[in-house]
């Protein structure tokens, strides 16, 4: 027979649901994932199912065997593994008595095969005889001490709970223990059974009455077998956290102490057990003020007054409410004030209110012992209804649609206009419906029928209600009306500074519905990624990101419908620095003199050119002087020019957003006006010249280990040959030392000076004539000393 009904994932398996003294034999079968069963394992044998007798058995550390020491104060253990089948009830004994393990002092602890004895803290009285005992079910134990007792009654305790026990008793004299008398039959250690009861006082069955701060204590005598469990509960709410609850075997005692009014109800006490249960119910009344007074309500509210409404609290404090006090408080304020303190009616209407403010306001009972709890409403914004909406326009008609507009009310009612509601009425028909319900101050109402006749009006909301209805002046037939387009033009030139971004916006009108298209200088206006358009039923814009001066021009924007055609042209302006003049022109030329004039820039940048920007150059150097920065016309006369020298002259134009870039003269040389006559070809020759800083012209000292670094720069016609030497002999390019020339400049480095680098230094320039620089150069080798 099958005897697992689950998967055994494990090598063994624990069988139950055998009968006792009945012979078996198993056996084991494998199964794999794939449900394959294999052949069965060989059987166990003949089996008998009963359970296993071993006599009681134990084994102790063999340091408790001799007498063990133990200091005062100290604590010691007592550890023994026992054995036996079925398991040994385990009992520690001092002295023959047996230990009670609730002693603070001493603990026992006792697993399936071990047991622990721990005494803590020891006195001399914990010293002695210890016995560990194990008592096998068919054992007779001793009950009473090994002495005996002198009575001739004595009560068995540490009983197992419904366990089956026999007794007898021997008597002791001098001699020793004399025969037994066996108590016939077997008892049973359980309870004898008694139904709960509840015994309440003649005091405690009438209202029980207690002033507030005062403590309650409700005293009950309670008998019950077994012992009863207690438990106290409010019927009308839950029990104070503070509540005191003491139980004994005879009585218990509810204890709450500073009652207030929320302990006033119904206590009730309920007991419990095997015999069944009981339960009591005592009534607490806490003499205080009142509770808080119930469902407050706003009742109405108007452009400067509020009226309340409330019902009694739902305690009375024990006394008669004599009347209530209603206050308010602002939105603003922290503090409420009193608005009426001898209220005797449910309700009140609180008037003289700021039309529009936000209040809140509560209301206290009084009662002969003092002020109640507050009722207190959420924020209420002091407003009424709106009147209704100003006039109502007609927009727009079509074959199927009306689109209406309307102004706002003259008077919102304290309190924002959160929609409007739109109706309509058909000819003929006497019923108003909703048609829409929006926020904004004009609605289009779909689905109408073409050729019929309708007429609509407009209702304003807040949160108070409704207005009354504001109609249009006439009613309006469904149909489509034709227009040609009309152009409402905000500007015709619009001028925007470069890098900004700029928005052409043309209001348009036509019906029906026109056609958009843009032009820029004639040509079909391209969108890009800086350049759109974005056209609505209404309108048409141009959005230009980062605008530059390619933005520059004349668009045209065009409208088409039906009925006809309407263009429009605009003027883009970007504000920017100018382009540079051009074609400039040498009118004038003598010794010390040239004039100059020169055309205005293409472009002016968007606005007038402030001046212009002169500046010359001599033909030989790279730098650039300026002549003037605020020449005010297209020419100048640029004097103090030396003979001879040739110049060359470069112009820039300024506005109010910056500097054009310059444009360059041809080079002129500043001499008079002669005619030569006969001239001979020949070489242009001007002799060499070698420019040096200042520092270079006197001693020099060079830390060791730093780089000599001289520049030069060199004029002359034709372009001249430099070489470099040291103390009279030529400087070669290698190792340290690098000698770089061009056209007009040279320069010598010798890096990681060292000593031997000092000396005199010549730079040679070469062509026909020649000019020789000499300079001293000395290498500090310590950074204090120099020599000279």
């Amino acid at each position: 027979m099958k005897a697992s009904f689950t998967n055994i994932i494990d090598t063994h398996f624990t069988l139950t649901g055998l009968t006792e003294d009945c012979v078996y034999e198993f056996r084991v079968i494998a199964r794999n994932a794939a449900g394959i069963f294999s052949r069965p394992s060989l059987g166990t044998g003949e089996i008998t199912a009963k359970d296993e007798i071993e006599a009681p058995g134990a084994t102790m550390d063999s340091k408790f065997k001799d007498l063990t020491v133990v200091n005062a104060g100290e604590s010691f253990v007592i550890d023994a593994d026992y054995t036996g089948k079925p398991l040994p009830e385990v009992i520690w004994l001092k002295e023959g008595k047996e230990i009670d393990k609730t002693t603070p002092r001493m603990e026992v602890k006792t697993t399936l095969t071990r047991t622990i004895l721990t005494v803590k803290d020891c006195i001399r009285v914990d010293g002695g005889h210890f016995v560990l005992k194990l008592a096998a079910d068919d054992e007779w134990i001793t009950s009473t001490p090994y002495t005996g007792v002198q009575t001739t009654h004595y009560t068995v305790k540490k009983l197992k709970e419904n366990a089956e026990y026999n007794f007898r008793i021997c008597a002791v004299n001098c001699e020793g223990v004399g025969e037994h008398v066996d108590l016939p039959g077997s008892v049973i250690a359980a309870e004898k059974l008694e139904a709960p009861e509840i015994e309440l006082d003649a005091d405690l069955r009438k209202m029980v009455n207690v002033r507030a701060t005062a403590t309650l204590r409700l005293f009950v005598t309670i008998r019950g077998k077994p012992e009863p469990e207690v438990k106290w509960s409010k019927a009308d709410g839950t029990l104070n956290e503070r509540a005191q609850i003491e139980v004994t075997s005879s009585y218990t005692m509810l204890v709450i102490e500073n009652v207030d009014r929320f302990d006033t109800g119904k206590y009730v006490l309920t007991l419990e057990n095997l015999s069944g249960s009981k339960s009591a119910f005592i009534n607490v009344r806490v003499l205080d003020s009142p509770s808080a007074p119930t469902n407050l309500e706003v009742k109405d509210v108007k452009r400067n007054s509020v009226s309340l409404s409330w019902e009694p609290p739902i305690i009375d404090g024990g006394a008669k409410i004599s009347h209530y006090i209603v206050e308010k408080r602002e939105q603003k304020r922290m503090a409420f004030t009193s608005v009426c303190t001898n209220c005797v009616r449910n309700s009140f209407i609180i008037s003289d209110l700021q039309e529009g403010g936000r209040y809140y306001f509560r209301v206290l009972a009084v009662n002969e012992l003092g002020v109640g709890l507050p009722a207190s409403t959420d924020q209420v914004k002091v407003s009424e209804a709106p009147l209704p909406p100003g006039k109502v326009v007609l927009v727009d008609v079509t074959r199927h649609s009306v689109t209406l507009s309307w102004e706002k009310p003259d008077y919102d009612g304290g309190s924002k206009i959160s929609n409007y509601i739109v109706e309509m009425q058909p000819k003929g028909d006497e019923k108003w419906t909703v048609c829409s319900e929006v926020k904004a101050l004009e609605a289009t109402i779909d689905g109408l029928t073409t050729g019929e006749e309708y007429a609509f009006r407009v209702i304003a909301v807040n949160d108070k209600g409704k207005s009354d209805s504001k109609p249009l002046a006439t009613p309006v037939v469904v149909k489509d009306i034709t227009a040609e387009p009309t152009i409402n033009m905000l500007f015709d030139t619009y001028s925007v500074k470069a890098g900004d971004d700029l928005k052409i916006d043309v209001p348009f009108k036509g019906r029906p519905q026109p056609e958009v298209s843009w032009k820029k200088d004639g040509q079909v206006l391209k969108q890009t990624t800086r350049v759109n358009v974005l056209t609505s039923k209404t309108s048409s814009k141009i959005l230009i990101k980062d605008a530059a001066k390619e933005d520059v021009g004349k668009y045209e924007i065009t409208l088409t419908n039906s009925v006809g055609t309407k263009t429009a042209e605009i003027s883009v302006i970007i504000l920017d620095k100018p382009g540079p003049p051009s074609n400039i022109k040498v009118d004038e030329v003598s010794a010390d003199f040239i004039s100059l004039s020169w055309d205005s820039p293409t472009y002016d940048g968007g606005c007038q050119i402030n001046n212009y920007v002169v500046e010359k150059r001599d033909t030989t150097t790279t730098t650039w002087q300026i002549v003037s920065a605020t020449v005010a016309r297209t020419s100048i006369k640029v004097s103090r020019l030396t003979q001879g020298i040739e110049y060359q002259f470069r112009i820039a134009a300024e506005n109010r957003y910056g500097k054009s870039h310059a444009i360059d003269s041809a080079p002129v040389v500043a001499q008079y006006p002669f005619d030569t006559g006969p001239v001979t070809v020949k070489d242009d020759v001007d002799p060499p010249t070698i420019i040096l800083e200042d520092k270079f012209r006197q001693l020099v000292v060079i830390k060791a280990g730093d780089i000599i670094k001289i520049d030069a720069e060199v004029t002359g016609r034709p372009i001249p040959v430099v070489t470099w030497s040291k103390d009279g002999k030529e400087i070669e390019s290698k190792a340290r030392c690098e000698i770089t020339s061009t056209n007009f400049t040279t320069t010598l480095i010798v890096r990681d000076a060292i000593r031997r680098d000092s000396g005199q230094y010549t730079n040679l320039v070469s062509y026909r004539l020649l000019r020789l620089i000499i300079f001293n150069i000395v290498i500090n080798e310590e950074e204090i000393q120099t020599t000279e």
